[in-house]
């Protein structure tokens, strides 16, 4: 099959509650942001692969697909889609996204890249090909590590309840306003669930008990949500924030923003969002105080997901 000329996207993403026990069974709540990933695909009449993005240029060829650390979630997007093309390539990354302060970039990518590919064979990306695929691909890349929250949010869009393990996403109605401060560092997402785990085999009846009320806090905090109970749902982010700082993954800069946040009249609540040990804080409502010392993102929940169309 001759490839076509076509261009996708797929928004980033931020954890509102959830994490880490979503990776034993828990649901998590995540959000689609309004910031993007775009991959245009240009066919080539040879084999050959050609990668462009602000992190760098690969080339290599459909047979080889030699690895490059700055391009392994497109690679293994490609590597997963390579039966059945025949002909190379160029890809054109653009993100609107920081790939250092997280926000999902890697499964934004890796979703936009597989929507991409499909395009290109005339094929609709169906959503839960590109969430079963782009969380096998995740987790390949990252050792065995990862939930798909991200990847169900680039996939789907807008604010949404998921289970890792039946891959159910529901998605709410409303989409709650955010204030999102990033501070200063990021630890990667491998490094901290490693953490964990050590912690969690020290003291593992502990830790189930952990994962259980975080799954409990995050369900009731969805139903909060669903009925655009905002206060309510500040309240589980504060408790879910305690929880995460239990489970050893918070630091004194997370905890001095998430403070100041809280002490801000526009905010309901604030916690971690992610994995921990840096990256951002999430502040449920829009926050009236202007200067944090620290970035703050301009983001609101994005309410498209994945999309792909013909290049004009």
């Amino acid at each position: 099959m001759t490839l076509r000329a076509v261009q996708a996207s797929a928004p980033g993403s931020l954890m509102l509650l959830g994490e880490h026990a979503v990776l034993r069974g828990q649901p998590a709540i995540v959000c689609a942001i309004s910031k993007r990933m775009r991959v245009k695909l240009t066919p080539r009449a040879d084999r050959t692969i050609a990668l462009h993005s602000a992190l760098g240029e690969h080339e290599t060829t459909l047979a080889e697909l030699a690895p490059n650390e700055s391009f392994r979630f497109v690679l293994g997007a490609i590597r997963a889609c390579k039966e059945g093309i025949a002909q190379g390539f160029e890809l054109d990354i653009r993100s609107e996204m920081s790939h250092q302060m997280g926000l999902g970039s890697s499964a934004a990518v890796t979703v936009a890249t597989l929507a991409a590919l499909a395009g290109a064979q005339g094929q609709t990306p169906e959503p839960h090909c590109l969430l079963e695929c782009g969380a096998k691909i995740i987790r390949k890349v990252q050792g065995g590590v990862g939930s798909g929250a991200d990847v169900a949010a680039s996939t789907y869009g807008g604010c949404l309840r998921y289970h890792a393990e039946t891959q159910e996403v529901v998605k709410l109605s409303t989409a709650p306003a955010l204030t999102v401060l990033y501070s200063g560092s990021k630890t990667p997402t491998p490094e901290v669930i490693a953490l964990v785990e050590e912690r969690r085999q020290r003291q593992p009846e502990v830790f189930a008990e952990l994962d259980a009320l975080i799954g409990d806090v995050a369900r009731r905090a969805f139903e909060a949500a669903a009925r655009s109970d905002w206060a309510a749902m500040g309240e589980l982010m504060n408790i879910n924030q305690g929880l995460m700082d239990a489970l050893g993954v918070n630091n004194e800069r997370l905890a001095e923003l998430a403070y100041a946040l809280r002490a801000d009249p526009g905010i309901h609540g604030s916690k971690i969002s992610g994995s921990g040990l840096g990256d951002c804080v999430v502040g449920l409502g829009k926050a009236m105080r202007r200067d944090w010392g620290v970035p703050v993102l301009a983001v609101q929940v994005e309410p498209a997901g994945a999309a792909v169309e013909d290049v004009p």
